[in-house]
């Protein structure tokens, strides 16, 4: 492919998923190893230009930064990944299975076979759910009057697990708990962990929990998919949880965001700073699920999620999904992506040396529109290589 044609096609994919109205702004940024791209079409807010520096909730794609995190720790040897992280976080010793409900409705609880782990929470194999995506968890929930994880209250997350941890692969809020891991052993706010460690080394600057004014006035407002189309809806995190939400709760840019990935992509390093070894990462990209199933959920809320197929043959390594085959997009073997709720999502291609962010603000999340794009994207990228 000529050089600059990747650049146009993108910017000609962009505009043309908002042109045809199944989007109303998204923001894309890729590393090849031709060089790079970032841009934008549509509007972030009514009168406002999507940029590729606007301001937009990462939501789970903040787990990736936070397993990274945790991954640092263990380098450090101050944490095991196999130990039991009972023994950092109080709640983690005592937390209870869900076995079901007794016919007056009473939770049925039991004590685990086994203690949570580091590896359980980084590969969702610990038996956290989301209230979205397990009836069983949504239930318990409502019925206990417990609050929403969104509010960032400590109680909001102390929910029971699904299973005895290792036994399956449930998407939940297992990362958030390894947020907490992290702040019991460096005793610091995972705020000013992650600043510290990664964020200030990489020169994320428009990364975190809390926006200032000036990045507020550049967030990208929230929609909602409906039948008449999209409706802007009011979106709000608490900046001053008293849980910090290691699993959903960054901002970033795909700028902001691309950095992040090109340092996965450097083996852990970044323009000659080294977050991770290039063994940690190595290790990350591993399959750590063996055998067990990771095929996605089907939505107990709508709003917030349309039901999700994974595909088949898929594994899990220490905070992302590995697609054992090559996709049809051209994303080789063994790659990495997650996604975030609100249709933000990525991939590292190691064998390729290709990574991208593709980012919107649409619920629910799996967006139709939203996925064409995101896969129209990955395309155009790997045809130019």
């Amino acid at each position: 492919m000529p050089e600059g044609q990747m650049e146009a096609e993108l910017d000609q994919v962009l505009g043309e998923a908002v042109d045809r109205g199944g989007l109303i702004g998204a923001a894309v940024a890729v590393s090849t190893p031709r060089g790079a791209y970032a841009g934008a079409a549509g509007q972030r807010s009514e009168g406002a230009t999507m940029t590729p520096d606007t301001i937009v909730w990462i939501a789970s794609m903040t787990k990736a930064v936070t397993a990274v995190a945790a991954m640092q720790l263990v380098e450090q040897g101050f944490v095991e990944l196999d130990a039991p992280c009972g023994d950092l976080v109080p709640y983690l010793a005592d937390v209870e299975v869900l076995d079901g409900f007794a016919d007056g409705g009473e939770p049925l609880l039991r004590p685990p076979k086994r203690p949570v782990t580091l590896r359980h929470l980084l590969t969702h194999t610990a038996g956290f759910g989301y209230d979205f995506t397990d009836a069983r968890i949504a239930r318990y929930v409502a019925e206990r009057g417990m609050p929403s994880t969104i509010d960032g209250s400590t109680a909001s997350y102390e929910q029971p697990i699904l299973f005895d941890p290792g036994d399956r692969w449930v998407y939940g809020i297992n990362i958030d708990w390894a947020g907490q891991v992290i702040e019991a052993v460096t005793k610091t706010r995972l705020d000013e962990y992650l600043r510290s460690a990664i964020f200030d080394p990489l020169g994320l600057d428009d990364t975190g929990f809390r926006r200032d004014a000036e990045r507020r006035d550049r967030t990208a407002d929230m929609y909602l998919r409906t039948p008449d189309g999209l409706v802007q809806i009011p979106f709000e995190l608490n900046e001053d949880p008293e849980f910090l939400m290691g699993g959903a709760g960054l901002y970033s840019t795909v700028v902001d965001y691309l950095r992040f990935l090109r340092m996965m992509l450097g083996g852990g390093e970044l323009e000659g700073t080294r977050v991770v070894t290039a063994e940690t990462v190595r290790t990350m990209a591993a399959n750590h699920v063996g055998d067990l199933i990771v095929r996605g959920w089907q939505t107990v809320n709508p709003v917030l999620s349309n039901d999700v197929d994974l595909g088949p043959g898929q594994q899990f390594g220490l905070s992302f999904l590995i697609n054992s085959e090559p996709t049809p997009e051209g994303r080789a073997a063994g790659s990495l992506m997650w996604a975030g709720l609100a249709n933000s999502y990525y991939w590292i291609d190691l064998t390729s040396k290709v990574a991208g962010v593709f980012t919107t603000q649409i619920l629910p999340f799996f967006d139709g529109p939203a996925l064409d794009t995101w896969r129209a994207v990955e395309r155009t990228v790997y045809a130019s290589l």
